[in-house]
């Protein structure tokens, strides 16, 4: 696979002439290219896990260099779980609009890919897929969206119809054939099919999605690990491969010559698996997965590339997944679904060094498997940068106490908070029957 990649490498490079935009042979339409596009999701990292965020417990240089070299968001926030986060992030909804049941999208929800690709773009998801409905989901199985009917023209997807392996020896669904690929590590595979469609010779831009498969449980050695490593190192040992994954894709652009036409965004589906422990902002931080504090829903949101301005920067507003399908379509030139209801606001602005539109409060709605559980509870909430209320009445200051182990009493509470979060909460879609079990 990587010698063949090597020649996909090669050939584009040829076929472009060995240019980048504005040198030797590049003419008005290649100046007025819209960018490319990637966006890598990783799967179960919270906030704490990375460098540039003030984690201490992992090296992630090619994150902190990204950050460094681009726009750091400082407030971007999940779904505690992954299919809801997931459904968020290609809708561009929240989940009181559009959530049905774990692992599975929708069929009639549109996606930003079907979005991208009306408007002229060549699309592709490599990873985890996990929104069909596999085999082993019973009677729920198929009742999802394929990846080839979420508006993609070509895949390279761990789950989709069947199980299998994400890691070593894995098994992945390749355009619609099922393969086990012996000797192999799946996140290895997964950016080897990126940077091969990548590669690809074409007039038009291209989408690129990438939903990891790390670090999420089962926490197995990375290649070449020594024998006998104990969970937490195995954790750490996954994150820095994460980081290197990031940097094999940021090279691979680099060697393509399509780094400087190319806008890479990287963020998480939700927080760090509740059995990790890592250290950031100088405690100890227990990852909150499944949980709607700081610990589960607060995740990186790293822009780098393309349209990318005064590069270093941080930016301070409140982002939510619904965010990116807003943002990629304005990025894109591609035309917003009118006949639906959007809960994204586009940050393309701020990519540019622009003010735009933030907002002054974020509301979320997480019920991963309804009507709720002592697992994956059902939570209703607003919050801005401090504050969070819920909607069983609980105020809770998340800078002070972001494990929410001390909400607040109405004689303590800063005045206006309370109303200005309640207001932001009547406003919400009412909550479906099928989410409350009637």
């Amino acid at each position: 696979m990587r010698g063949s990649l090597t020649l996909l490498l090669l050939a584009a490079c040829n076929a472009a002439g060995g240019t980048s935009e504005g040198g030797p042979g590049a003419g008005p339409a290649e100046e007025a290219r819209r960018p490319n596009l990637v966006l890598v999701l990783a799967d179960d990292a919270g906030l704490e896990c990375f460098g540039s965020y003030g984690g201490e417990s992992y090296a992630t240089p090619r994150l902190d260099r990204m950050a460094a070299e681009g726009v750091q968001f400082d407030h971007c926030y999940s779904q505690p779980l992954c299919t809801p986060s997931r459904v968020k992030l290609l809708t561009g909804r929240g989940n009181l609009r559009n959530y049905t049941r774990f692992s599975i999208l929708d069929p009639n929800e549109v996606t930003v890919a079907e979005l991208l690709r009306g408007a002229g773009y060549a699309t592709g998801v490599f990873g985890k897929w996990q929104l069909l409905g596999a085999e082993h989901y019973g009677a729920l199985a198929g009742t999802g969206t394929h990846p080839r009917d979420a508006g993609f023209d070509t895949w390279c997807l761990w789950q989709v119809e069947t199980l299998g392996s994400r890691y070593h020896d894995p098994q992945v669904d390749r355009d619609g054939v099922l393969e086990t690929l012996e000797g192999s590590y799946g996140p290895d595979v997964s950016v080897d099919a990126l940077l091969a469609f990548a590669a690809e010779p074409r007039e038009e831009p291209f989408f690129a999605w990438y939903p990891m498969a790390l670090p999420h449980d089962p926490f197995d050695p990375i290649p070449g690990a020594p024998e006998g490593q104990d969970r937490a190192t195995r954790f750490a040992a996954m994150i820095g491969y994460v980081d290197r994954q990031v940097g094999r894709i940021l090279d691979g652009l680099e060697e393509l010559g399509l780094a400087d036409d190319t806008l890479v965004l990287f963020t998480s589906d939700n927080g760090t698996h509740r059995s990790i422990t890592s250290r950031a902002w100088g405690r100890e931080v227990q990852g909150g997965k499944t949980r709607s504090t700081n610990a589960g829903t607060h995740v990186p949101l790293i822009a780098w590339g393309a349209g990318v301005a005064d590069g270093g920067r941080h930016n301070g507003d409140l982002v939510d997944l619904s965010d990116l399908l807003p943002t990629l379509c304005e990025v894109a030139s591609a035309e917003l679904p009118a006949d639906r209801v959007l809960d994204g606001v586009s940050f393309a602005p701020q990519l540019r060094g622009e003010v735009g539109t933030p907002r002054a409060v974020l509301t979320q709605y997480s019920n991963p498997r309804p009507p709720g559980s002592l697992r994956n509870p059902r939570a209703r909430w607003a919050r801005d940068h401090r504050y969070k209320l819920y909607d069983d009445g609980r105020l809770v200051d998340c800078v002070n106490d972001p494990d929410e182990l001390d909400p607040l009493g109405l004689g303590v509470e800063p005045e206006g908070v309370r109303a200005r979060l309640q207001a932001a909460l009547d406003a919400m879609p009412p909550e479906p029957e099928h989410l409350r079990g009637k």
